[in-house]
């Protein structure tokens, strides 16, 4: 396992548990839950300038983050090798156990984190209790898993000779990522360094080029993540890349139409259409497309509730900034100048500026921005189509392909269409596909390599050969 260097420079930067900080009532947070500095060698360490977050629903001020540059990184990676140094010779066991009591501080200090997690973005506080969950159970996963990283022995034809493979750690990770925590990790092993979007360009690039580096992980978006790997070449670096998607959700004639629109529901507008994983296009067969469009509307209507994320109703929290808004308002502005109808929403809510109605369309066509860009958001465009092969060919018109959807009842279908997506994960007949016991991942330019599973934790070792002679 490899130490860690985590850069927090996605959009905001996540405020820590247990130390000194602001947060406005309207957050709902106490003082006591926010730290704002980097995590360096075991130690909190303060940076000469701060990036202030604020909190998406309210506008108000939850915290002045350190910003930390190119020093701070470098100073950071150094450490981390330093560890590393001593943390490969770490037993598989003990390196387990660390693990299983990071998951468990995790889970006693949920409610806390999701908390913070709802200041930041703004998702209601459930999903937020959800992502504290699931992000817990990778630490409980890999927790098992590190005790299960075996080799293999090959019996080559020179009969004196034997063949080992090892597989041992990788070296440092610099990990670009949203979201970070800490237990009685020994010091060094794990660092954090958040730095303001102003930065993270400099920053990024001077992870991606340190020699003592030897793998970057990445989440974001798939034009920073070219940027990060044209840096990584340079020195061959391992990389792994979880970049953008345009999930296309795909209902056929044969589906049964309250499951497929149950599906969309959850795959469409959690924490308001902001994840990779979010159904963008949805394509529906003809001869179900208005039953379908009809109950989904009313869904939407029903079941939907825009508001902050700390109100228990609250389903639609804010999207993280105006920028944000503005896009979904793009596309939405393109496609009815193009001939599309809104079924329902279609327009800013009145709470405030960066929350926007969770918005259907119909009458949706191929040539619209909604179509073939990835629009994170609450918008859900229907594009209507005739056969099973126009649908796969429409679903398959992108550069990406992160996740897809679709829901049938034909089992022949089934199998050719989970087939030729040309996607990394395929939810069929479900709405819900992330598990840690799976490897999520894309194909394309939605990235390289895989999270979670398995898969995942050779992410990180390299595979060593030994040949053993005159035996």
């Amino acid at each position: 396992m490899a130490t860690c260097l985590r850069l927090r420079s996605c959009r905001a930067a996540r405020l820590w548990t247990r130390g000194r900080g602001y947060a406005g009532d309207s957050a709902g947070l106490s003082a006591t839950l926010l730290r704002t500095d980097g995590f360096v060698g075991g130690r909190w360490l303060p940076a000469a300038a701060a990036f202030p977050v604020h909190d998406p629903a309210s506008g108000a001020e939850l915290g002045m983050v350190a910003d930390c540059g190119v020093p701070e990184a470098r100073a950071a990676v150094r450490t981390a090798y330093e560890a590393f140094c001593s943390w490969r010779g770490v037993s598989a066991k003990e390196k387990s156990s660390l693990l299983r009591k990071w998951y468990d501080l995790m889970i006693q200090n949920k409610d806390d984190l999701a908390r913070i997690i709802t200041a930041e973005s703004g998702k209601p506080l459930k999903e937020a209790q959800g992502e504290i969950l699931y992000s817990a159970l990778f630490l409980e996963w890999f927790s098992e898993e590190a005790r299960r990283i075996y080799g293999d022995i090959i019996y080559t034809p020179a009969k004196e000779r034997r063949a080992l493979v090892l597989k041992q750690p990788l070296g440092v990770a610099a990990v670009i990522t949203p979201l970070a925590n800490r237990a009685g990790i020994p010091p060094g092993v794990y660092n954090v360094i958040p730095c303001s979007q102003k930065k993270a360009k400099e920053v990024g690039e001077a992870l991606c080029t340190d020699p003592l580096v030897s793998k970057i992980s990445f989440t974001g978006s798939t034009t920073t993540g070219k940027i990060l790997l044209h840096h990584a070449a340079d020195s061959v670096k391992r990389v792994s890349m979880e970049l953008g998607g345009h999930a296309p959700f795909i209902v056929f004639d044969s589906a049964n139409v309250d499951q497929a629109v149950a599906g969309a529901m959850a795959s469409k507008f959690r924490n308001s259409g902001q994840t990779c994983v979010c159904s963008n296009r949805f394509l529906v067969q003809k001869g179900i497309h208005d039953s379908f469009v009809k109950k989904f509307a009313e869904a939407i209507k029903t079941n939907l509730h825009v508001g902050s994320g700390f109100e228990e109703r609250t389903t639609q929290g804010p999207l993280i900034n105006e920028k944000a808004v503005e896009k979904v308002e793009k596309h939405v502005s393109d496609a009815i100048s193009k001939g599309a109808t809104i079924v329902t929403g279609g327009k800013r809510h009145p709470l405030g500026k960066n929350f926007f109605e969770p918005t259907l369309l119909s009458n949706v066509t191929r040539d619209m921005l909604c179509s073939h860009e990835e629009t994170f958001g609450p918008l859900a465009p229907v594009i209507k189509f005739d056969t099973e092969e126009e649908a796969v060919a429409i679903a398959n018109a992108t550069d990406v392909g992160l996740a897809g959807y679709f829901y049938s009842q034909d089992p022949a279908q089934i199998w050719r269409v989970a087939e030729q997506l040309e996607v990394g994960m395929v939810g069929v007949n479900e709405g819900l596909i992330s598990s840690v016991e799976c490897p999520f991942g894309g194909v394309k330019q939605s990235g390289l390599g895989r999270e979670g599973s398995r898969y995942g934790i050779d992410e990180y070792l390299e595979l060593k050969y030994v040949c053993f002679g005159g035996l």
